[in-house]
């Protein structure tokens, strides 16, 4: 698979000294191999990257176990079943393609005083380590990333890596509230070439909101814990995103001669999703038949935005989805989603990775656990508001939409399940969604018709994926950390994680 790399100009300097004398080494230098970088030509990697990730695993494995998507092939004991087998995606993001290069660029800032620099590095830090340890539980980190001293790290556990993604987000938060007059480079420039910040564009207010949005998802995770605590996650909603324009998202483009592989992963120039359509679980939550109980009465305005009117969804393993039309690979090319290039007058084309609208819907549900109603129904409300919107649903047909009996009309109504039915259409593909599948294991209370496989792996023993396996790499050079873990186990996915444990 093609990585999504940007791919910049760097100038190269030559060292001017002040004699005519020319050591060997100066001579022998390659002015088309440059040994030192800047930050800012290590942001957009890392911010990309960083962000992509996500993209490819939702299709390879977590949009499966959503049942966002399906295969439409014949069943091929695969994730959708629950063989759950070595995965080398997310070890492989997170500490080769982005992590290893977010110390030396933390460094390197550090050097200068670019506290800019620091600070997004801090919070990219923090966004991938939270989402590689809510997909594997215990990864390394402490050990990690230095492999000139250590080729075998240990693995902390997933309760020290989340006090290390709250410690990076306020580390982050501290570097971007200082002054302009601290960041001794350009956080983002135009010219000669791209460079910096090409997440929020310089704007560090919303790196700001970005890093308390994230401080409220991961302590929105531990309900099952004593120190779940409802009102402090609220102080944290507070601070963060506010509106769509707040959105963490990777806007894709045309590939440009300095800009390569950067079409959408989930789009028909790279061809992914062509073995796949909807998961029918996922289309039936739009087409009537979950919230309406009615599959002939669409009920859900974002169903041929998100899907098409046609789209039926296969159920996991039973290979029964719909016949597509003669020369149409997926019905998934028909999406707000699966556009190649990002279309600023629609938002299609761009990567969702943390939202307003997820902000909205973890807001309701911690407001609604702290027992305060009022602040609960009014987010649930405004997070399917904000989505509708942002996905460009006309606003009579939103409006109608909230108003119909899909949707609680008061606060004396409002439940969980109304909270989480809307959360899970809003983080469509998102990895996120399999973490509150698994928070609430996959009550059928709350996910009402959500589909067990056919021809399901015998050793899921009926039970749902709680995590995905560490790869071959690890299982080969690691090996004591991999059974340190269990994770040699056949049933290994189908233990829970810590935070997802009393």
């Amino acid at each position: 698979m093609k990585k999504i790399i940007i791919i910049l100009t760097v100038s190269v300097f030559m060292l001017t000294i002040g004699s005519c004398k020319k050591g060997f080494l100066d001579v022998n230098m390659d002015p088309n191999n440059p040994t030192a970088t800047t930050p800012n030509f290590l942001l957009p990697s890392i911010i990309s990257n960083g962000l992509a990730m996500q993209g490819y695993e939702a299709y390879q494995f977590t949009g499966l176990f959503t049942q966002n998507v399906g295969r439409r092939a014949a069943p091929n004991s695969g994730f959708e079943q629950y063989f759950v087998a070595a995965n080398v995606r997310p070890f492989q993001d997170t500490y080769q393609i982005v992590g290893t290069n977010i110390p030396p660029m933390i460094a390197l800032a550090q050097q200068e005083g670019s506290a800019y620099y620091v600070g997004a590095g801090k919070i990219m830090f923090a966004l991938i380590l939270a989402h590689a340890t809510d997909l594997l539980g215990d990864i390394p980190y402490t050990e990690a990333f230095r492999p000139t001293e250590i080729i075998a790290p240990k693995y902390d556990s997933q309760q020290e890596i989340y006090a290390t993604v709250d410690k990076l987000l306020d580390e982050g938060i501290v570097e971007m509230e200082k002054p302009a007059s601290s960041n001794f480079r350009p956080f983002y420039a135009t010219t000669p070439s791209v460079s910096g910040d090409i997440l929020f564009k310089g704007v560090t207010a919303k790196w700001v909101k970005l890093a308390y949005s994230l401080k409220a998802r991961q302590a929105n995770h531990l309900v099952k814990k004593a120190a779940y605590d409802p009102v402090k996650i609220l102080s944290y909603i507070d601070k963060g995103m506010k509106e769509n324009a707040d959105d963490a998202q990777l806007e894709y483009q045309a590939v440009t001669s300095t800009v390569l592989n950067s079409t959408n992963v989930w789009g028909p120039s790279r061809a992914n999703m062509a073995v796949v359509t909807y998961g029918r679980y996922f289309i039936e939550m739009l087409n009537g038949r979950n919230l309406l109980g009615d599959a002939a009465l669409p009920d859900d305005p974002r169903l041929p935005i998100m899907a098409t009117l046609a789209s039926t969804g296969t159920e996991p393993g039973a290979n029964n989805a719909q016949s597509l039309p003669t020369g149409v690979l997926s019905d998934f090319y028909a999406s707000w989603y699966g556009a190649d290039v990002y279309n600023p007058s629609t938002g299609a084309g761009s990567l969702q990775v943390v939202t307003n609208a997820e902000m909205r819907f973890v807001e309701a549900e911690a407001a609604f656990r702290a027992g305060q109603l009022t602040r609960a129904f009014d987010a649930y409300r405004a997070g399917i508001s904000v989505h509708m919107n942002k996905i460009g649903v006309l606003p009579a047909d939103r409006d109608a939409y909230l108003g119909s009996a899909a949707v609680a009309q008061s606060e004396a109504a409002l439940t969980l399940k109304h909270i989480m039915e809307q959360k899970y259409i809003a983080l469509f593909m998102n990895p996120e969604s399999w973490v509150d599948l698994r928070k609430l294991d996959y009550s059928q209370d709350i996910y009402t018709g959500f589909y067990y496989p056919v021809n399901a792996n015998p050793n899921a023993q009926g039970q749902y994926p709680q995590r995905t396996m560490y790869p071959l790499t690890e299982i080969q050079l690691n090996p004591a950390q991999v059974e340190l873990q269990g994770a040699n186990a056949q049933d290994y996915f189908l233990k829970p994680l810590w935070w997802n444990q009393p």
